[in-house]
């Protein structure tokens, strides 16, 4: 096949030998199956900036850390150099994510390396050779079902342990191979510790998860995986070897809207106090 321009540089280079075929396209990136030597790979090459909104990603990059302040301030501005810093910034988001969460042993596509703001990578295979499948596209047994929800639940743990959140996980965004579920797609990885939504994109994770997987095996529908190991990491408690139950006690106390509204109605009345003060030691002066 006709070489993808965005490969062409790495062919320049030898760090690839050929383009076989291309594998997947979606809004953020095109994935090829390529050929390094004797080692069959995956290239992802992510689409030009002008071609996607980072209007959507606002969400996943609070609390994520830029080089440096001169970087930071041009992101905050939304200048081109700003623009061009946060798409290096979201692709090395998930080239260091895979590198660390394959180290941590969660299952991940093995990195090959980033040459070009192209992401090298293990190709993830069947038990019979063939690019794998995703999760929503394979029928299991319930039992099946049920050992693949409990290696995806550890792997959201070891994440979390870590202080990551995969932030868009869903049947899409895992892969079936001979051994399992692989977790793939990392570019919007979000810090736990960092973001004021982690709580909420973790949950939507673990019962994404829980829904897919819960139309083979009925009886995980009423777990609560997600909200149990965000008490125990909001603890402090969580490690990436902490075992789960699956059961959570929520809290059903009703909120008391009127003694909130009296304290916020008693702070504001305090600091208009202290205004005045401050206005009456002036004029005094």
């Amino acid at each position: 096949m006709k070489t993808p321009k965005g490969l062409q540089p790495l062919i320049d280079d030898g760090v690839i030998d050929e383009v076989m075929r291309p594998l997947k396209s979606g809004k953020e990136a095109s994935v090829y199956v390529v050929r390094a030597g004797d080692e069959v790979l995956c290239a992802k090459v992510y689409k030009d900036m002008a071609q996607r909104s980072f209007q959507a990603r606002v969400q996943y990059q609070e609390g994520r850390k830029v080089r440096g302040s001169r970087q930071a301030r041009a992101i905050g501005k939304a200048s081109k150099f700003g623009r061009r810093e946060q798409e290096t910034a979201w692709k090395n988001t998930e080239v260091d994510a895979l590198y660390q969460l394959s180290e941590a042993g969660v299952r991940v596509p093995q990195p090959h390396g980033f040459h070009h703001g192209v992401l090298l990578m293990a190709l993830v295979t069947d038990a019979d050779g063939f690019s794998a499948p995703r999760l929503g596209d394979v029928e299991l047994t319930p039992g099946q079902a049920r050992e693949f929800h409990a290696a995806l639940v550890r792997d959201v743990v070891r994440m979390l342990a870590l202080g990551l959140i995969h932030g868009d996980l869903s049947e899409y965004n895992v892969l079936v191979d001979a051994q399992g579920p692989v977790i793939i797609d990392l570019p919007q990885v979000v810090s736990a510790a960092g973001n004021n939504a982690a709580r909420e994109m973790l949950l939507r994770d673990v019962h994404n998860l829980r829904d897919s997987l819960g139309r083979f095996a009925p009886e995980l529908n009423a777990t609560h995986f997600g909200e149990e190991m965000w008490k125990l990491y909001e603890a402090g408690e969580l490690k990436a070897d902490t075992p789960l139950t699956g059961h959570f006690v929520f809290d059903l106390h009703k909120a008391d809207v009127h003694a909130v509204r009296m304290s916020i109605e008693d702070a504001r009345q305090e600091a208009l106090i202290r205004q005045q003060g401050r206005e009456a030691a002036a004029e005094a002066d």
